[in-house]
């Protein structure tokens, strides 16, 4: 475990290829992510699978809501939105569904999605996977959301690509901790 965390690295979304997760995969997988820490045992989150046929429907939704805010959008952006979540096999939105409670902050419930977003990416790479936790702007447009049947209070915590990866993933340059940490 402890190599793995210190060897986790994303990959970048187009360099994910099949074959993704099996069915039982997939259900590990959320299962892992879903035994974060939750303050309250809200489950202040919830999954939205996007496997298949369904990559290219969300992606349709990215491209025509594109159109409409860019009429000039050339073919090859609005291709590019067409195959968004067809960049790998599967894609997993983690959907924040942090609301006020009477003990439990919304901060926390927040970063409880944040971590659930880890869990997931911890445990697609201790499957053999590689994965890649991206927003980018559909995630904060409301009627992008809105299509996907999020409710108004509901947040995309990320989109988190899952595949193999087609290129070596090279490692990148990390604080040194001498820069970050402080002790009190």
């Amino acid at each position: 475990m402890i190599d793995l965390l210190l060897s986790r690295r994303s990959a970048p979304p187009q360099s994910l290829q099949p074959p993704g997760p099996t069915k039982d995969e997939i259900e590990t997988l959320l299962k892992i992510a879903s035994r974060t820490p939750d303050h309250g045992k809200l489950a202040p989150w919830r999954f939205l699978v996007f496997e298949g046929a369904a990559r290219e429907r969300a992606g349709e939704i990215a491209a025509r809501l594109l159109a409409e805010d860019n009429p000039g959008a050339d073919e090859a952006r609005l291709a590019a939105e067409r195959g968004r979540f067809a960049r790998a096999p599967l894609v997993v939105a983690v959907i924040s569904r942090a609301a006020p409670h009477v003990k439990i902050p919304e901060w926390e419930q927040v970063l409880s999605a944040g971590a659930v977003c880890m869990n997931l990416e911890i445990a697609a790479n201790a499957l053999g996977y590689r994965s890649n936790w991206v927003t980018e702007w559909c995630a904060y447009d409301r009627r992008f959301c809105a299509a996907l049947g999020l409710a108004a209070h509901e947040k995309i915590a990320g989109f988190i690509h899952i595949g193999r990866p087609s290129v070596a993933i090279e490692d990148r340059a990390r604080p040194a901790l001498a820069e970050i940490v402080t002790r009190f």
